[in-house]
């Protein structure tokens, strides 16, 4: 699983995103404040109790790895003591307490060679870093809390976000481990990197049903999952089945009161789950426990998306990000256009949208593109991919060997098209059409 993926933009889009971000770090950084002092309504839902600080950090860190400008990483060196981000050893991770995801991404910064002369001051993070990893594993002299099942615990009101977020941290801090050729050191002693994705692994089993109440956490997922959710659509019965008209008060006194299983299955939600003892009340007015958010969704994502990826090597140092200030390197000869043999009814079409220089040898990202040409839609495709020396995302494997649709896609319109990329450090791979069939 690599780093995130950057949809292919017009050059002028992505460069007026970059400048525009960059104006926004900077007012962020020169009016510094909390933004429930302004928004001063959000404070009675979504107070700022961390403060500024690990944003601007967490903004500079991302900033960085969007752009590849210096400007943010010499930010992130020269203001980490000031701001907090080398001097926090945190043991959560959540939308108001950020430090622990800025530790750990200036820390892949560092392992992937990045630092430069701020080597010592990343340095530091890391130590911070690898002291959150090491509270969640239970083997530093500062951990976090656990119920009798196994589950993180920070607190009663949606603590299932903080499960998924230092879930999320552990998973890809394992494959920073894994591609720089080390283990976690905690005070216990030394970790190796396949055991925080094992922990991982264990909280997201959890959540999905592996757990005393044997109750899975995830709304529609399993035998026994939250029947009444803090959720207003869910609530209420849906317009496919029936029409009338729902008022705002009708919907909060006459469906959203009930005492009965939602009508309209929120599937997917993850809810704010079990207390510190595993306990569970599914009732639709107690929301700390049946609240569903999406920031606890958001980073479980990551991690099925990994697990999924199973044991194969996955080197998260190996920067895929897109760098728009700099020109593409020589492109790998040759290069033209590819094309299927069968032009209509599917065209595919190569191109090169990035490149970089890692360990001495040049690496290319290509953006594929399948293209719809016929009148009608496109079910069953089946893509032959050859001389591929690299990552591929986009499509599905299947165990012949060729490539399908991806999961999230059972057919293509007329006229449309659909992007798969890959990575690797060679002339652009051979794709040719296998077969289809046509709706």
């Amino acid at each position: 699983m690599h780093t995130t993926y950057f949809p292919v933009l017009p050059l002028q889009l992505v460069t007026n995103y970059n400048s525009i971000s960059l104006q926004l770090f900077d007012f962020a950084d020169k009016y510094r404040g909390k933004y429930d002092s302004s928004i001063t309504v959000a404070q009675k839902y979504y107070r700022s109790v961390s403060g500024y600080a690990d944003e601007l950090l967490w903004a500079a860190a991302w900033m960085y790895k969007a752009t590849n400008n210096e400007y943010y990483l010499d930010y992130l060196g020269e203001n980490g003591d000031a701001l907090g981000g080398t001097g926090w050893a945190m043991t959560e991770f959540g939308w108001d307490v950020k430090y622990a995801g800025v530790q750990t991404l200036v820390a892949k910064f560092l392992m992937g060679g990045k630092a430069g002369s701020h080597a010592p001051v990343f340095g530091k993070y890391q130590e911070k870093a690898e002291s959150f990893m090491c509270s969640c594993l239970g083997k530093s002299s500062q951990n976090v809390q656990k119920t009798p099942g196994g589950l993180i615990y920070k607190q009663r009101w949606n603590n299932l976000q903080f499960v998924t977020s230092a879930s999320f941290l552990l998973t890809v801090y394992s494959d920073y481990l894994t591609s720089a050729r080390r283990d976690l050191h905690c005070s216990s002693g030394p970790v190796a990197p396949s055991e925080l994705l094992a922990f991982a692994k264990s909280q997201v089993d959890y959540i999905l049903g592996d757990n005393p109440r044997a109750t899975s956490y995830m709304v529609g997922y399993g035998n026994n999952y939250p029947q009444q959710v803090h959720h207003r659509g869910s609530s209420i019965v849906s317009v496919k089945v029936d029409p009338s008209f729902v008022s705002c008060r009708g919907g909060y006194a006459t469906w959203f009161s009930r005492k009965a299983s939602d009508p309209n299955l929120l599937t997917g939600a993850i809810v704010g789950g079990p207390d510190a003892y595993d306990n569970f009340a599914d009732h639709r007015d107690n929301y700390e426990q049946t609240e569903p958010a999406t920031y606890n969704n958001a980073p479980l994502l990551g991690i099925l998306a990994r697990l999924h990826g199973g044991q194969g090597g996955y080197n998260q140092l190996l920067p895929v990000e897109v760098h728009v200030a700099k020109p593409i390197a020589a492109q790998p000869k040759p290069y033209p256009v590819k094309e299927t043999p069968f032009a209509a009814p599917v065209v595919i079409e190569q191109k090169p949208t990035t490149s970089w220089v890692a360990n001495g040898k040049t690496y290319y990202r290509y953006s594929a593109m399948v293209t719809n040409k016929s009148g009608k839609t496109i079910k069953n495709l089946n893509l032959s991919v050859s001389k591929l020396y690299g990552p591929l995302w986009g499509l599905t494997k299947s165990p012949s060997g060729s490539y399908d649709f991806p999961t999230w896609v059972s057919s293509l319109p007329a006229g449309k098209s659909m992007e798969f990329v890959y990575i690797h450090a060679a002339s652009p791979a051979q794709v040719s059409l296998s077969s289809y069939t046509l709706a």
